[in-house]
């Protein structure tokens, strides 16, 4: 056996330094048309937030670097469209490739680079397709390989890939109106990020058409270190208009048709997509209160369309949007729904719903079917909260399951077309994440990235160090059982140690608590003399729709009484020191820091509030209304989530953290906040980013905010006497 590293520390410079410590991490993981290649980005050694195109020959194994970013990148700035679009899909502080779109002949690639277009061949052949310094946005290749579109100046453009000038195929676009794209809602919200969809022909194109002249003007400060650049951004605040949105059908010989999106204007573009002969547009029209959501069926030729089911959440509840459904080649529709009380799969045909899978868990994705075989592939929690697997659903033989995975760990999945194999990404609490390919019967075929923990790997010089996590449940004060998670130091007899008590807290994607590769800082932090700690509250997601609907009409109530019953916990711990438990959150989370403060003087020694939302009027209207309604007719909800209201209250220690160029949680909330905290003489402390988004982090800044935040709680925490 090799004989154990001796133990080495962590510093925060090494946390965020390069090579990544938790190993090479591929991302966008996708097998070739044909199945002989699997693509990935990857990120280079010196340069972890840079990404590469690189491809494995599945037969042989033999990998190579198709695309170098260095190499043809410009380095030319990236338009403030992209920017935001980047940080709306949370990669915003990914440099080089982020994205790349096979073509489905499979003899290339499209890969965007600094704002343009270049075509990858398998050879190691790299063309250029675009020059243009405005930038190239959302391109994709169509269907037959014989075009590419993408945006440009608000306007949607498609270019023969054979070669050939590009010509737009939309007029129009500029000042408010913009075609082709997903407006600021769908991209932060409703996880949409394309406003065009190629028919399977590649004849016609689906183009959502936009107008943001309703919506009103946020004038953000991007306050930067050597100046402050003015965007009037246009931000459709709670309880205000949306942006205008409309769909057509437009084919590439001119031909145009509006689609019938019905009377009410007010709604939400929700999900389109072709049914697979390109008979029909299925459109998503979600209702502004997101309590209905309608499959609309529309015929291409007139744009006319007929409501083929609607869904209709509960009075006190709401519905969450999905990309778990597929159309089948008989017309019938695979579709998951939480109507039961937990996301479930059905099949509608001829009219007529099917449950497929019942229980009380939930399923996340559906990632594959084989209708020969009648096999649907889909992940979810079916075996606990805490674990993630892959599962395939035998229509054949009564709907039996079967797990795909091994136990202990969290996965996610991909699969190729025809669902005969799977692409699975797992960790553990102890293990970075790995990557490999398998049948459809998730044997495991092949490493794609094996990232053991063993010599010449990143985290092997502090594995020694390294604490496992301790899972268990405590209960809600109505008996609900909450999950928790806990790293505690090596402990030494009689020694009592200060808490670093971590939250999110907010419903959608809020769950923190799983058996998944928590990152090194918390190994930092615990090495720092911290027993880390945090719960998953009700209003979190991935328990069931009752659990998550306790936050309704009361952001800043149950989730608070959570978390004070989680610190009572860990307070209660014989190795706690019970006057020295710290909190911190980001974002909702750190809404949740405040709030905290607020309802339990006393309780937490100090807090750490980053980018929070401190008065929900200020957050968006797809994600706030969703929870809190309308503010103009749920004000006395509105009053009582209010983070600003009761700031007197506060009187433990605080520390406020925001990004200066922040478009999603705007600066207003934090700079709202400290003026009412200056107002009634109440002390707390600021760090505030120059030029930093709604992440804050990067080179040097990651190490920084977190040097700040320790500084802040070894000084009000950990030396309180």
């Amino acid at each position: 056996m090799a004989a154990e590293p001796a133990q080495q520390a962590l510093t925060l410079e090494r946390v965020f330094a390069s090579p990544d410590l938790a190993g090479p991490q591929p991302r966008a993981l996708r097998l070739s048309p044909d199945g002989t290649l699997l693509t990935s980005l990857r990120p280079r050694a010196d340069e972890k937030d840079r990404l590469d195109l690189w491809a494995r020959d599945t037969r042989t194994g033999e990998e190579r670097m198709l695309v170098d970013s260095r190499k043809i990148g410009s380095g030319a700035e990236l338009s403030e469209a992209e920017k935001m679009q980047r940080e709306r899909a949370r990669i915003g502080g990914s440099k080089g490739i982020v994205a790349y779109d096979w073509a489905p002949d499979g003899k290339a690639i499209l890969v965007p680079l600094d704002g343009d277009l270049y075509l990858a061949s398998l050879d190691g052949a790299v063309r250029r397709l675009t020059s243009q310094p405005r930038g190239q946005l959302n391109p994709t290749v169509s269907p037959k390989s014989g075009f590419i579109g993408f945006v440009r100046d608000q306007n949607l453009f498609v270019q023969p890939l054979g070669g050939g000038a590009a010509r737009a195929v939309t007029q129009g676009g500029g000042g408010t109106v913009h075609w082709g794209e997903a407006e600021f809602v769908a991209q932060e919200e409703m996880h949409r990020f394309t406003g065009y969809w190629w028919s399977p022909d590649e004849t016609r194109i689906a183009v959502e058409r936009f107008d943001e002249a309703p919506v009103g003007v946020v004038t953000r400060a991007a306050i930067g270190a050597e100046g402050t650049k003015v965007y009037d951004q246009r931000y459709p605040a709670a309880g205000t208009p949306n942006a205008l949105v409309d769909l057509y059908v437009i084919g590439l010989d001119g031909k145009q048709v509006k689609v019938d999106l019905g009377a009410n204007r007010d709604i939400y573009l929700a999900r389109v997509d072709w049914t697979p002969d390109g008979s029909a547009l299925l459109v998503q029209r979600q209702s502004r209160d997101q309590k209905t959501l309608d499959m609309l069926s529309v015929d291409p030729a007139t744009g006319k369309a007929h409501v083929l089911f609607t869904e209709k959440s509960g009075v006190r509840s709401w519905l969450n949007l999905s990309d778990a459904y597929r159309v089948l080649g008989d017309g019938s529709l695979i579709w998951a729904s939480e109507r039961s009380g937990y996301r479930h799969l059905y099949r509608f045909a001829q009219g007529k719903w099917t449950q497929l899978t019942k229980g009380e868990w939930v399923v996340q994705a559906l990632i594959g079917v084989d209708e020969k075989a009648g096999r649907i592939t889909f992940v979810a929690n079916k075996d606990g909260p805490l674990e993630q697997h892959v599962y395939a659903l035998d229509l054949k033989h009564g709907n039996a399951i079967t797990r795909l995975t091994e136990a202990g760990w969290w996965n996610s999945a991909t699969m190729d077309g025809d669902a005969s194999r799977l692409i699975v990404t797992r960790s553990s609490p102890d293990q970075p994440p790995q990557a490999y390919l398998a049948d459809n019967a998730g044997k495991r075929l092949a490493w794609i990235n094996e990232n053991a923990v063993v010599p010449g790997h990143p985290y092997y010089p502090y594995r020694a160090a390294h604490r496992s996590t301790q899972f268990g449940t405590i209960k809600a004060d109505d008996g609900t059982p909450l999950y928790y998670e806990m790293i505690a130091p090596k402990l030494e007899p009689g020694k009592k140690y200060p808490v670093f008590f971590q939250h999110y807290g907010g419903p959608g994607t809020g769950q923190q608590v799983t058996r998944a590769w928590g990152g090194a800082l918390p190994q930092y932090l615990v090495q720092h003399g911290y027993v880390f700690f945090q719960i998953d509250n009700r209003g979190s997601y991935n328990r069931g729709k009752a659990f998550e609907d306790a936050i309704y009409r009361a952001m800043g109530t149950v989730e608070v009484a959570d978390q004070l019953a989680g610190a009572k916990f860990v307070k209660s711990q014989r190795f706690v020191d019970p006057a020295k438990v710290a909190i911190y959150g980001w974002s909702y989370g750190g809404y949740m820091t405040i709030k905290m403060l607020e309802a339990n003087q006393g309780v937490y020694a100090a807090g750490v509030s980053g980018a929070p939302v401190t008065k929900w009027e200020l957050y968006d209207t797809h994600y706030t209304e969703r929870y809190m309604g309308d503010p103009g007719k749920d004000a006395a909800a509105y009053k009582a989530s209010d983070a600003i209201g009761d700031a007197a209250k506060i009187a433990d220690p605080l520390l406020l953290i925001h990004g200066m160029a922040d478009d999603n949680v705007v600066f207003e909330n934090s700079t709202a906040f400290a003026a009412e905290m200056q107002r009634q003489d109440r002390a707390f402390e600021m760090m505030f980013y120059p030029g930093q988004t709604h992440r804050v982090g990067g080179p040097g800044i990651s190490a920084h905010l977190w040097g700040t935040i320790l500084n802040f709680l070894d000084r009000t925490v950990k030396s309180k006497p």
